[in-house]
């Protein structure tokens, strides 16, 4: 790439999974020595070059030697699922190179159970589970693509799904914020991010994959050409499971449904103090300033979302507008337990 100079700014951010709140998170942390390492060898790559560190060299003596492997700080049920893909049942006592905490693993365990993965000998559902781990997605995107054809929005969620892989689809320059804000709001609705998503792709190709255009609205050109083709390559998987390709056209609530069933677990409800509170753990979260409803006049009352960025708050990312009924209609084996008082009980609490 012909990189000469390099400045390391001594912070990276890193997935990171919380056991306790079930909420994987980016956060930003101190780098390692050998992070700090790895990127003053990207300078002088071409041709002699310089990395300008940004804290002196006692802050540099004090970092830690290794970053902590990704394998002990996220949610671990993409992994697990691909170990019982191979025939290795006893995941538990798989031995990693890097064992991650007992915690982790429970979590993720947990989680494809919900989503209906494993069944209660813990073994790979089929043919749900073996097609899940199939698809080169996090589980929770394979389910929702994978239940796409009970609603009828096949087309829908093939897009929304590859959208939601590209990373800063609008573009905001700091010399044109409020043009570039301007330009979003011609592809939100009141639906949430997801929609908005679909929107911005079904316009890409109205105006032919234009450049210009894009430039025009502030959109990530590359970004978008690369999404058609991550979207040709799950739809080739989603026909070989033989499930339609359809679409349902103006029916969001359809659509809304089918993401509902992917990213049940990923819920929150609007408490009475202005902020969010997870359904399963009450973990309080925000509105990522991003987000098209972060702006909005009246906040919706129950949203899901798909990941969680810690700044100097938790902010929610990729977030959809739900009814409270959906939870106990598409997921009743993850929010009803116990008896129908129990359930009566939890239900008034809920709405």
């Amino acid at each position: 790439w012909g990189i000469v100079y390099v400045i390391d700014c001594g912070f990276v951010k890193i997935p990171a999974f919380n056991p306790k709140s079930g909420v994987e998170s980016l956060v930003i942390i101190p780098s390692s020595q050998a992070s700090a390492e790895q990127r003053a060898g990207r300078a002088g790559r071409v041709r002699s070059g310089k990395a300008y560190r940004l804290y002196t060299e006692e802050s540099f003596e004090k970092l830690s030697a290794q970053t902590v492997p990704e394998m002990q700080r996220t949610n671990m049920s993409s992994v697990i699922l691909q170990l019982k893909a191979l025939g290795i049942n006893n995941v538990l006592r798989f031995d990693f190179l890097s064992p991650p905490p007992a915690q982790n693993m429970v979590c993720g365990l947990e989680l494809l159970y919900a989503l209906g993965a494993l069944d209660e000998n813990c073994q790979l559902t089929q043919p749900l589970g073996l097609r899940m781990a199939e698809f080169p997605l996090p589980a929770m995107f394979a389910k929702m693509l994978l239940s796409s054809g009970e609603f009828g929005c096949s087309e829908e969620a093939l897009t929304i799904v590859a959208m939601m892989q590209i990373q800063n689809v609008f573009v905001t320059p700091s010399r044109q914020k409020i043009q570039a804000d301007r330009a979003k709001r011609k592809f939100a609705v009141e639906e949430g991010d997801h929609i908005t998503m679909l929107n911005v792709f079904k316009a890409f190709l109205k105006y032919n994959k234009n450049k210009q255009w894009c430039s025009e609205n502030f959109l990530n050109y590359k970004g978008l050409c690369r999404a058609i083709e991550i979207r040709d390559q799950l739809s080739r998987l989603l026909r070989k499971f033989g499930i339609k390709i359809e679409s349902c056209e103006d029916d969001a609530k359809s659509v809304q449904k089918c993401i509902t069933m992917g990213f049940f677990a990923n819920t929150a409800k609007l408490h009475y103090t202005g902020v969010y509170h997870t359904i399963k753990e009450g973990h309080e979260l925000h509105i990522h300033p991003t987000s098209v409803l972060f702006s909005v006049e009246t906040p919706p009352e129950w949203i899901l979302f798909n990941e969680v960025v810690h700044t100097s708050k938790e902010f929610m990312r990729d977030i959809t507008v739900i009814e409270s009924q959906w939870l106990y209609e598409l997921a009743p084996h993850y929010y009803e337990y116990g008896t129908e008082r129990e359930l009566a009980s939890k239900r008034a609490r809920l709405t």
